[in-house]
């Protein structure tokens, strides 16, 4: 089983971060994801179950989460979700993983302040913002120029 998910929760273990033989970076870490309801029996809110999930990302974001992602830190993750029953012969259960696409803090519990990641391979064309204005009129021509060159 395999869809896109979305979940907020409470990083409950500390971050886990390693690079395969290959050169693949890996960090993952549990995530712990209670909600809160109204128990109209007791007239007052409640804490209802906790459902626990293992949280792994690759690449860049492997990399970005292990600088950025502490233990009790609470976060928003979107990914693809998997669950799978194992039996290792002693015991047997079922395992529900994130396969993360986007980890970020949820800014309802705090504040985060953001640093872009600079990338420094040769293929990668840095993106350089041009502060300076241009004129309208030469721009299109260099537009159009070029697209008369292709």
């Amino acid at each position: 089983m395999s869809d896109t998910f979305s979940v907020s929760g409470l990083v409950a273990t500390t971050p886990r971060h390693l690079v395969t033989q290959d050169g693949l970076p890996i960090t993952s870490f549990r995530l712990a994801a209670s909600y809160r309801k109204f128990d109209k029996e007791q007239n007052r809110w409640v804490d209802a179950e906790t459902n626990w999930f293992t949280i792994t990302s690759f690449r860049q974001l492997a990399v970005n989460t292990a600088t950025s992602i502490s233990k009790g830190d609470r976060v928003l993750v979107m990914g693809r979700l998997r669950v799978r029953d194992w039996d290792n012969g002693e015991r047997a259960g079922t395992s529900v993983e994130i396969e993360a696409e986007t980890i970020g803090h949820d800014l309802m519990w705090g504040s985060s302040t953001f640093v872009r990641t600079v990338h420094n391979k040769v293929d990668v064309d840095p993106v350089v913002p041009d502060f300076q204005e241009e004129d309208p009129e030469a721009k299109s021509k260099g537009k159009a120029k070029s697209l008369a060159n292709t």
